[in-house]
């Protein structure tokens, strides 16, 4: 089977839907496949790899939010060293918290958060 780039688009659309890749990624895929590549497995990067993102660093960070929740992402950078951004991710992947007026905060409640408004609730007469 001899299809192009252009001619094949509209094939592998149909078949995975908006799964599929972008326009560039297919023309770029067969340049690869052209020259006698086998797999689609993108080439190794250069460069070197993240190293602010580790299990250290995360618990370095989770240590710094439970001692001083009101510390912004700016601070915890400063503090430990890291990157913004690297900072901003972690407290969001590893930690589920958001930006809340400028502090970070929980998204869900911890069990002794729930535990606690339940009490409330049911000392509460209406």
């Amino acid at each position: 089977m001899d299809l192009t780039g252009l001619c094949s688009k509209p094939t592998i659309r149909t078949k995975y839907g908006n799964e599929c890749f972008f326009r560039v990624q297919v023309f770029e895929r067969f340049i690869r496949f052209k020259e006698g590549r086998e797999t689609t497995e993108d080439n190794p990067r250069r460069g070197r790899l993240s190293t602010s993102k580790t299990d250290e660093n995360i618990e370095r960070i989770g240590k710094l939010i439970r001692e001083d929740h009101r510390l912004s992402i700016r601070g915890l950078a400063v503090i430990t060293g890291i990157d913004k951004e690297y900072v901003r991710q972690i407290l969001h992947e590893s930690f589920n918290m958001h930006k809340v007026c400028a502090k970070m905060v929980p998204k869900l409640l911890t069990p002794e958060q729930k535990e606690s408004r339940m009490n409330i609730c049911a000392d509460t007469q209406w």
